[in-house]
């Protein structure tokens, strides 16, 4: 009875749809069922990109998907055992207009916490730590180039080498937690205005986001023992 029931209104809509387009030629058919499949497809939301999360503490961008050191480094896992790190937003404004920046070679060993990478300014020199333990795979030729993709892109083009991370559990018990991130920070803006206090209303440039170059009014001495002071290299 069933299979009757299923044939029958195969035949009914079989008919309904013979009458419907009947006279049409085939190309008359296909362009229907193109407009059809069309406006079905407009109906559909649009896709929205994919953005990663960024927290913002004190106009500073802190993209969640990085991990963090207390000195202003990042990492980032591009596969298993394997790291990008670079200086997060907060260091790369206060490296500000740099002249150059020096990293090590390809098949190094780095400690965690160990002085890594520098940079330059007018005759004097602020170092930074790595944030991981491991080899040195490749560093990147661009940012030798351009220094000022630094402070402009931190977080991407900006980046300064791979790592080859054996021991990804240890190294990660020394990174700042997920949930002490914002008020580490905070801590280190209030740091900056108390060593410098003239350069508190540098984040007010645009809507609150810092300048590219927060010590560039500094000499560069100053800027050297800021850059020790903030990056834990005194």
């Amino acid at each position: 009875m069933t299979v009757i029931l299923v044939l029958t209104t195969f035949l009914i809509f079989a008919a309904v749809d013979y009458y419907l387009n009947r006279g049409k030629s085939p190309r008359q058919l296909v362009d229907k069922t193109h407009k059809l499949v069309a406006q079905r497809t407009a109906q559909q939301p649009s896709a929205v990109p994919f953005e990663p999360a960024v927290s913002w503490v004190d106009g500073f961008a802190l993209p969640e998907r990085m991990q963090y050191h207390a000195g202003h480094a990042w990492c980032l896992a591009e596969r298993r055992g394997v790291h990008r790190i670079g200086a997060d937003e907060f260091a790369a404004k206060l490296a500000g207009s740099v002249d150059a920046v020096e990293l090590p070679r390809p098949g190094r060993w780095l400690r965690q916490g160990q002085k890594a990478w520098s940079f330059r300014r007018g005759g004097e020199q602020v170092e930074m730590v790595s944030p991981v333990e491991g080899e040195i795979l490749q560093v990147n030729e661009e940012v030798l180039k351009d220094p000022a993709l630094i402070r402009k892109d931190p977080y991407g083009r900006g980046w300064l080498m791979t790592i080859s991370v054996p021991d990804e559990e240890s190294t990660f018990r020394n990174l700042l937690p997920p949930h002490m991130l914002g008020a580490w920070m905070r801590q280190s803006v209030e740091r900056l205005w108390q060593l410098q206090p003239a350069i508190a209303g540098a984040t007010a440039a645009d809507g609150g986001r810092p300048v590219e170059d927060l010590t560039a009014g500094l000499g560069t001495k100053a800027w050297s023992e800021l850059g020790k002071e903030l990056f834990l290299t005194r």
